[in-house]
């Protein structure tokens, strides 16, 4: 039976159904996508201390998912020399994990205080890199001041920065992703590929 459909003229290697994914197929899925990911970050901001909760379980969820697959590759996979790291990853992983899925209130200051841990190392990073600069000296230096008050206002208001933090930050994440996955299937939906940069 021979193929009638048109090929694709602009190059010989493309078959036609790949040619007919790049003309915008499945651009709905991708703003479906988009649109429920930028709500999940409105509600989030809304609500944050529902979504420091969920996110704290989750991330203690898949702390005790994670310590189990390591500590069933310490007790059956015998004769490797990262035996004793599995069993001791999986026990630490599983440990927290409990721990954060049954008292989340306790993960959430945990996860904050790592965060403001985080800002404030690079925070001062950033000063004393800023203070040896020529160019870029004052954006440097401001970034690295800003990082080191968020860090110690962050330490400074546990706990109640820890209920809402991690959740202003899931929320944040989500409605960014929403924006892109939105911009980028208005974008394919003109015929570019689903996974090019907007020109």
């Amino acid at each position: 039976m021979t193929d009638t459909r048109p090929a694709d003229t602009s190059n010989p290697f493309t078959p036609p159904a790949t040619a007919a994914l790049r003309a915008g197929a499945g651009w709905g899925w991708i703003l479906a996508y988009g649109i429920l990911s930028a709500l999940l970050g409105i509600l989030a901001f809304l609500a944050p201390f529902s979504a420091t909760l969920a996110a704290t379980i989750g991330a203690g969820v898949m702390l005790v998912v994670a310590g189990g697959f390591s500590l069933a590759a310490g007790l059956f996979g015998r004769g490797h020399e990262g035996r004793v790291y599995s069993l001791a990853l999986g026990a630490l992983s599983l440990v927290v994990g409990l721990v954060t899925v049954f008292r989340p209130l306790t993960g959430a200051i945990s996860l904050t205080l790592l965060i403001a841990a985080w800002l404030g190392a690079r925070g001062v990073i950033e000063l004393v890199l800023g203070s040896r600069y020529r160019s870029r000296r004052g954006w440097m230096l401001a970034m690295g001041v800003l990082n080191v008050v968020l860090a110690a206002l962050i330490v400074w208001t546990v706990p109640f920065s820890a209920l809402t933090l991690p959740g202003y930050i899931l929320g944040l994440s989500f409605l960014f992703g929403g924006a892109a996955a939105i911009g980028a299937a208005l974008h394919h939906r003109k015929g570019a590929s689903a996974f090019a940069l907007p020109g």
